[in-house]
């Protein structure tokens, strides 16, 4: 799977990585020639608030042979979710949070001196400037700064909505950050990570939807904008599945690309309720890639499987 002429970037994503089961794609990630790696969560399953392990988690995935081949080629870049986090579902109450920040960014190879070491949350933005055109990778922090979920004792789901108005996602900080990125923005696609999925807000797991009106206000801040080409990317769920929705303002659909999981999938999935799915759902171990097109402002959206098997894709025009 080589990379056509026609793609002038590509980028390969993924989440939940669990360090003690075998990882049979490494190899296929390889073979697409990704200009950068973004993790997308649960890129290790720790959930301790002890540092030793965390780090000994994050030092046996960097030891993976197939996974410093791309380490060696690639840029990696991403953000965390829950269980490397270190608390299952966890969000602003995690004691050892700050902690956990700090070994991350060892992981992720980050400087000493960055700012990133002294700021709250792993938020953080990457731009690409090429000869064609310009990419800008806007990561997420859904975990740091969110508050309580609310359980669902009424029904078989996990959670539910809170009240409309209750609670954050991205906290303050983190917001206003993201609106100077999206607002500020001349680059010709913007992608945003979130580990957590955006649009699929029916299922009763961890979602935006959780919060619907840190939801509405995303959906509104990336219309009032005008950034070019946004694109979500998120993880979590152990199926990878394309979303989109159309929103007031905006020339072409909002897609929530969900690529999860790397080592582990869901594989007694049997269906769940997305109004925004396009295509079926893919609930065997896979990866996610998105191969940028400038001059025709083109993106071919792809689901891969091991041995580089093609397991749905999506094609999406931004002219």
């Amino acid at each position: 799977m080589n990379k056509v002429e026609s793609t002038d970037f590509v980028l390969a994503f993924g989440s939940c990585n669990r360090t003690d089961l075998p990882n049979l794609l490494w190899d296929d990630i390889l073979n697409t020639k990704p200009n950068v790696w973004v993790w997308g969560g649960d890129n290790v399953y720790a959930d301790t608030d002890d540092m030793e392990a965390l780090r000994a988690m994050y030092t046996m995935q960097n030891e993976n042979k197939e996974y410093k081949k791309l380490i060696k080629k690639t840029e990696i870049i991403g953000t965390w979710d829950d269980h490397d986090y270190g608390l299952n579902d966890g969000g602003v109450e995690f004691e050892a949070k700050a902690e956990s920040q700090q070994e991350f960014l060892n992981f992720m190879n980050v400087s000493t001196d960055s700012p990133l070491r002294e700021q709250e949350g792993v938020y953080s933005s990457k731009k690409y400037d090429l000869e064609k055109g310009s990419i800008n990778i806007i990561v997420l922090d859904t975990r740091y700064f969110r508050t309580a979920i609310t359980l669902d004792t009424e029904t078989d789901k996990r959670v539910k909505p809170n009240e409309y108005g209750m609670g954050t996602v991205l906290g303050e900080i983190q917001w206003t950050w993201l609106e100077k990125q999206l607002n500020q923005s001349n680059a010709d696609f913007n992608i945003i990570v979130s580990s957590v999925q955006v649009l699929s807000n029916e299922h009763g797991f961890e979602a935006w939807g959780n919060f619907p009106h840190e939801a509405d206000r995303l959906e509104k801040l990336i219309s009032s904008s005008k950034a070019e080409g946004v694109i979500i990317l998120s993880g979590d769920r152990h199926i990878s599945e394309f979303s989109q929705t159309q929103i007031d303002g905006m020339n072409y659909p909002l897609i929530d690309f969900t690529s999860s999981g790397l080592t582990h999938a869901y594989k007694g999935f049997t269906g769940e309720p997305n109004p925004y799915r396009v295509g079926d759902v893919v609930f065997t171990e896979s990866f996610g890639t998105l191969e940028f097109d400038f001059s025709s402002k083109k993106v071919d959206f792809k689901i891969i499987g091991n041995n580089g098997v093609v397991l749905q894709k999506l094609e999406q025009s931004y002219q």
